[in-house]
């Protein structure tokens, strides 16, 4: 696995961010992966799953937003995310100009590189988004106000919920997937919270969950590029 740790700018009034691209040889896909809001994207969750994908062949574009760059609590505006967004997309096109490239993030970074894709112009060259724990809702106010926007998406979306996420409640998050038809699919790890940690009476590891979560999103990865 070859590591580049580089920066790039966002725009002139916002400035730059950090980025880390990793590509395990042989690569095949390139995954443009946000991180959540109260982590950056070297928590072990990023790393470990940026681990899981390249044993898959999925090369990996971490970014940070701005607030996590400059060690603000409280997330920046969406206006400022979706940019931020944009800017890893064309940055991973960039350093991995000849991967295929797909995006998204873990709960917070999926989503708003979702709303960033739904907007008038999209992600371009982007085929597809792959969601860590999509949050559909905050914790105990089930709701699908934040995914009105799936609809306006028009690539396909691959959904990797646990059945404990509480940011996530199944019953909603399946009916929500259905209606996008072709273009939604959502594989469900029995047993997993958000962060997809597992019960220690479930006798599955953490790491386990993530190679199983990298092994789907390369086969959906393979149907979607043939």
């Amino acid at each position: 696995m070859s590591r580049t740790e580089l920066r790039f700018p966002v725009s002139t009034s916002i400035g730059e961010v950090s980025g880390i691209f990793d590509r395990p040889e042989g690569a095949r896909w390139l995954y443009v992966f946000g991180h959540g809001a109260g982590a950056g994207m070297k928590h072990r969750f990023m790393e470990a799953a940026s681990t899981a994908l390249g044993a898959e062949g999925i090369a990996t574009f971490r970014y940070q937003f701005p607030y996590m760059e400059n060690r603000v609590s409280r997330p920046d505006p969406p206006a400022i995310l979706h940019a931020t967004v944009r800017a890893a997309v064309s940055k991973a096109r960039e350093v991995g100009a000849d991967l295929p490239l797909y995006a998204g993030g873990k709960s917070m970074g999926g989503r708003m590189t979702s709303q960033a894709a739904a907007a008038e112009g999209g992600l371009a060259d982007v085929r597809g988004l792959v969601f860590f724990g999509f949050p559909l809702h905050p914790p105990g106010a089930p709701s699908v106000d934040r995914a009105e926007h799936l609809e306006r998406v028009p690539i396909p979306m691959l959904f990797l919920q646990g059945t404990r996420d509480t940011l996530a409640d199944l019953a909603l998050l399946r009916p929500v997937v259905e209606r996008l038809g072709a273009r939604g699919a959502l594989h469900v790890v029995e047993g997993a919270d958000h962060s997809f940690a597992m019960l220690k009476r479930s006798g599955r590891s953490a790491e386990e969950v993530l190679v199983e979560l990298a092994k789907t999103t390369a086969s959906w990865a393979e149907r979607e590029s043939s």
